[in-house]
């Protein structure tokens, strides 16, 4: 039995071939741990365990790395508001999230990393981005440039001029709406809880 999946990038339907054949990578989006666990966070989760299991069952090997945004302005806003430290209230979260996988029988990821233990890597990133005039700085933030990069949007079969403005950023801060964010300026609140 071969498996299909729909390839956002052609609009068709095709057969999965894996790049080495008997192994599977999978990098799956998590959660922003600001608040509790819905349903529609869970159904990502647990559409990609369906996958996963179906993979191995036909003998693939899967890696799947799912990822947890345990920093961002939202998780700092609202930690400050409720009188916590921004990391206390996102681990809080993050435990909620990992109870609401299991109690629906999601399976624990290969890997789950934590934004805030990768930003070094982020930074270096950023700044090679920079560097390579596909972000720019702007009153302290940076923001990547998807006018300087011509495959923007392959994958969904989009155009820089067709995608929708970003919501995390005011449109006076970005050259172009669908300009997004890399890194924020700092906050002038208190460090400890946003």
């Amino acid at each position: 039995m071969t498996l299909r999946l729909f390839d956002t990038a052609t609009r068709e339907e095709r057969e999965f071939v894996p790049l080495t054949p008997g192994r599977v990578g999978i990098y799956l989006c998590g959660p922003t741990v600001q608040s509790s666990p819905h349903v529609g966070h869970l159904r990502s989760a647990v559409a990609f365990d369906v996958l996963q299991r179906w993979l191995e069952r036909t003998g693939h090997q899967v890696t799947l790395v799912r990822n947890v945004t345990d920093i961002d302005d939202k998780i700092l806003d609202k930690a400050a508001e409720n009188g916590w430290e921004w990391w206390a209230w996102a681990l809080r979260f993050e435990r909620e999230f990992q109870a609401a996988y299991a109690a629906v029988g999601v399976r624990p990821p290969t890997a789950e990393p934590r934004a805030t233990g990768h930003i070094p890597e982020m930074i270096a990133l950023i700044e090679r981005l920079v560097e390579r005039g596909h972000a720019y700085v702007k009153d302290g933030s940076v923001y990547f440039d998807v006018r300087s990069f011509d495959a923007y949007g392959q994958f969904t079969n989009q155009g820089s001029d067709d995608l929708a403005p970003a919501e995390d950023t005011p449109p006076a801060d970005k050259r172009d709406p669908p300009t997004s964010r890399l890194w924020r300026r700092p906050k002038t609140t208190n460090r400890e809880t946003g």
